[in-house]
């Protein structure tokens, strides 16, 4: 089985972590049971360069420390197209380093790629895809988080309707989409338009300990091109499930004004004309708001050929819930790291092992937690304008007047 997260970020982007290096991730990596890593941020020289030092070319990926690497960046496309400002996040994949240094060629004419791990470009997303074909068909993007109001192919502020929108004659140049934080696969399967793309989960990571909040899970190891071709042709024998963040918890899942406080559901937002009902200013729309704008299908459609999905809570979170005490203590990170060298690592953890195996080597509360979150016996306080959601497992949190919508 593989394990992959591909969509991270280094130390070069803005607010990540000094620890996001190559060695540090490995480590991480091994911790958490993932053993595919996208590199993210090849754009950016010094980034770039560190790859070039660490990484050590294999057989159709590269490796460090036994772990699997393969060439990502995620790009920030802003552009105007047909009269309105267009706010893209893109990720793109190359087979190697050779193509790398040709896409940061053609790239670079249109951002400064020094400024940012994730480069601001002025360029179409359209004309960048047929750029990237044209220097290799080996290469393919998938559009990052496609829900996030502000920077998204379906966002609600700075996005589209459809993808045949974006991409025109390119939408099959296309063939895999990223759910993001704020959705999950059973959101998008609401939407017949997506049927024929494959949905994958990455952590969007900027800092090692968020490494796999979600990620992906194929039946076997695989190298770039064999990746390439799975998510192709939606292989089903291959590609076994995603793993998921509840997307309640996601930051923009809900609707809502974070400066007042207020969090509404999409049928809150439409009674209120999507105004705050404390300061008469325009919401945020949400990505439940968004999907049930665009969907054709109501809520619980499966499409038959769907990849299913896990909703996990990392295994941090659940340590310092049982605790009371907060994720980044001491004794969290000493009981965590206790525990994934005891089962060999955390989705082990969090998937397979026995409850009662638990019990006998950890707090009776902290097996609990997991056990709980196996079976979705969770509290959620949904996420909203910028604000991440809550998820509890032994307590629930009692919800302000503002929080409730003022309804």
């Amino acid at each position: 089985m593989m394990i992959a997260d591909l969509h991270i970020h280094s130390r070069y982007s803005r607010a990540t972590s000094k620890e996001m290096t190559i060695p540090k991730l490995t480590e991480y990596a091994k911790l958490k049971g993932i053993s595919m890593l996208g590199t993210g941020d090849f754009t950016h020289p010094a980034w770039l360069r560190e790859l070039e030092n660490y990484l050590e070319p294999k057989d159709g990926y590269y490796e460090y420390n036994g772990i699997k690497f393969i060439l990502s960046v995620e790009v920030n496309n802003i552009y105007t197209r047909r009269g309105r400002l267009r706010r893209l996040h893109n990720i793109i994949f190359a087979p190697d380093f050779k193509t790398v240094h040709l896409i940061n060629n053609f790239l670079g004419r249109y951002g400064k790629l020094e400024a940012d791990g994730r480069p601001t470009l002025s360029l179409d997303t359209y004309d960048m895809l047929k750029g990237l074909l044209d220097i290799s068909n080996d290469i393919f993007m998938v559009p990052a988080h496609i829900w996030t109001p502000w920077f998204s192919l379906f966002g609600s502020n700075s996005g589209f309707d459809s993808i045949e929108e974006c991409l025109d004659d390119l939408k099959d140049k296309v063939f895999a989409l990223e759910t993001g934080l704020s959705s999950d696969p059973a959101m998008n399967w609401r939407l017949s338009a997506l049927d024929n793309y494959t949905l994958i989960s990455n952590s969007d990571a900027h800092s090692p300990s968020r490494l796999g909040r979600e990620a992906n899970v194929f039946k076997k190891e695989l190298n770039y091109y064999e990746l390439m071709d799975v998510l192709k042709n939606k292989n089903r024998e291959i590609f076994l499930y995603t793993i998921e963040f509840y997307p309640q918890e996601g930051k923009y899942h809900f609707d809502g004004h974070r400066k007042c406080g207020v969090r509404l559901t999409p049928r809150e937002a439409r009674f209120n004309n999507n105004i705050c009902p404390v300061c008469s200013r325009s919401i945020t729309i949400g990505v439940m708001h968004r999907v049930e704008s665009l969907g054709d299908r109501e809520e619980g459609y499966i499409p038959p050929d769907a990849i299913p999905f896990k909703n996990l809570i990392p295994l941090e979170e659940i340590i310092a819930e049982a605790m009371g005490v907060g994720r980044d203590t001491v004794g969290v990170k000493n009981e965590y790291r206790r525990l994934c060298n005891l089962f060999g690592n955390e989705f082990e953890i969090l998937l397979n092992t026995p409850i009662q195996e638990l019990k006998a080597n950890t707090q009776e509360r902290i097996a609990i937690g997991i056990e709980r979150a196996r079976r979705g016996d969770v509290i959620i306080n949904p996420g909203y304008d910028g604000v991440f959601g809550k998820v509890k497992i032994f307590e629930e949190e009692k919800p302000t007047q503002s929080q409730l919508g003022l309804f």
